[in-house]
C-alpha cells in the first residue's frame, strides 16, 4: 500500500514525500510539476521510495488512473494556490478557488471511492485570519475569521474534509502550518511571494546586501523539515484525539533577529540600512500572531527539532551542496 501526496514536488510537498519515504512509506506524488534535479537532490536514496506521476487535481481522469493503477490506504492532500498578496488574489480569485475548494473536493471523491484509513489536509494558518494583538497566540479553539480568499478557501476545505470522513467513515485531520522556510521553496505557477528567509539567504549567498529589517513583529517561522516531521507524525498516528492540529515552532521572529542570526553564522552576509523609513520589502507583515502546538504535543508527543539558528544553518548548507542560489 502506498501514501498520495498531491503537491508532491512543491514547498511543503517535498518535505512531506522526504519524511514519509524516511519512515518507510511507498510514496505517490501527484503535482501539476514534474520532480527535476533540485527535488532529486533533495531526497536522495530515498528517491527509490518515491513514484512522481504529473497530473492536476482537477482532471478527474487523471485521479481515475490513480485509483486504478496505485494500492492507496492514506492519502495527504497539499497542493494549493497559494497567494498572500490582494493583487494576485484580485487577478486569479476564479483559479483560486477551483485549485482550492474543487481541487478538495475531487481528493475527498477519490478517498471515498478507494476507502482510504486517513485523509489529511494540509490547512494553513491563514484560515485564522488576522491577529487582534501583535503577541496574540492562536490555539485550535479559538474562532477563525479568514480575510482573503486563500485562508478561506483553506477554512472550507477543513470543513468539508471533516464531514467526508463522517459520511464515509474515514480518519480526517486538517493541520494548520505557521509560516514556513527552508528547502524547495521557489517560484512556481501557483507560488510566488518567497519567505523572507529565503530571499535573504539568497541575498547573502550571492554576495548581496540585505537591508536593514526594522520592524518590530514577528512571525513563528517553522522550518519544513519540522513542517513535514509534524505531517508525518499525523499520517502516522495510531489514533488522532482531534481532527485539528497546528504545526508551528510556537515562537515569533522578528526580521531583524533573522539578520541578527544570518550575521553571526554567516560573517560574509552584508546588512546596509535602507536609505527611507519603509519596512524591509521582503517582509510579510504582521498578519497573525504565533501559533499554538501545545495539542500536536500533547496527543502526539511531536515538538519541532530546529531553532531558528539551527533552521538556518541547515538551509544556507543545502542551497550551498544543491546550487540553489536564486
Amino acid at each position: 500500500m502506498a501514501t498520495l501526496v498531491t503537491g508532491g514536488v512543491g514547498f511543503v510537498g517535498a518535505s512531506i514525500v522526504r519524511e514519509l519515504a524516511a519512515r518507510g512509506h511507498e510514496v505517490v506524488s501527484y503535482d501539476v510539476l514534474a520532480a527535476d534535479a533540485l527535488m532529486e537532490h533533495f531526497l536522495g536514496d530515498l528517491a527509490e521510495r518515491v513514484t512522481f506521476i504529473v497530473g492536476d487535481i482537477l482532471d478527474t481522469a487523471g485521479l481515475d488512473a490513480l485509483r486504478r493503477d496505485h494500492s492507496i490506504d492514506k492519502i495527504v492532500h497539499a497542493a494549493v494556490f497559494t497567494v498572500n498578496r490582494t493583487d494576485r488574489e484580485t487577478a486569479r480569485s476564479k483559479e483560486i478557488l477551483d485549485i482550492n475548494l474543487t481541487g478538495t473536493g475531487n481528493l475527498l471523491e477519490l478517498a471515498r471511492e478507494i476507502g482510504v484509513q486517513r485523509f489529511v489536509y494540509i490547512s494553513s494558518g491563514a484560515a485564522y485570519g488576522l491577529c487582534r494583538d501583535p503577541d496574540q497566540t492562536y490555539n485550535e479553539d479559538d474562532h477563525p475569521q479568514p480575510g482573503n480568499l486563500y485562508g478561506i478557501t483553506k477554512l472550507a476545505s477543513e470543513q468539508l474534509t471533516q464531514r467526508y470522513g463522517e459520511l464515509h467513515g474515514f480518519s480526517t485531520a486538517s493541520l494548520r502550518v505557521s509560516t514556513p522556510y527552508g528547502p524547495m521553496e521557489r517560484i512556481t505557477g501557483h507560488r510566488d511571494n518567497m519567505s523572507t528567509p529565503y530571499q535573504w539567504t539568497g541575498a547573502m549567498l550571492r554576495g548581496e546586501p540585505i537591508t536593514l529589517d526594522t520592524t518590530d513583529f514577528g512571525r513563528d517561522y517553522t522550518y519544513v523539515l519540522d513542517t513535514g516531521s509534524a505531517i508525518a507524525t499525523v499520517v502516522d498516528a495510531p489514533e488522532l484525539p482531534h481532527d485539528l492540529y497546528n504545526i508551528t515552532n510556537g515562537v515569533p521572529v522578528t526580521g531583524a533577529q533573522i539578520q541578527r542570526t544570518l550575521a553571526e553564522l554567516f560573517p560574509e552576509t552584508r546588512i546596509v540600512e535602507s536609505e527611507n523609513a519603509e519596512p524591509a520589502e521582503s517582509s510579510l507583515g504582521p498578519t497573525r500572531g504565533p501559533l499554538s502546538g501545545y495539542r500536536l504535543w500533547h496527543d502526539l508527543g511531536w515538538v519541532p527539532q530546529y531553532d531558528l539558528a539551527a533552521g538556518l544553518t541547515d538551509y544556507v548548507q543545502w542551497r550551498r551542496e544543491s546550487g540553489f542560489l536564486d
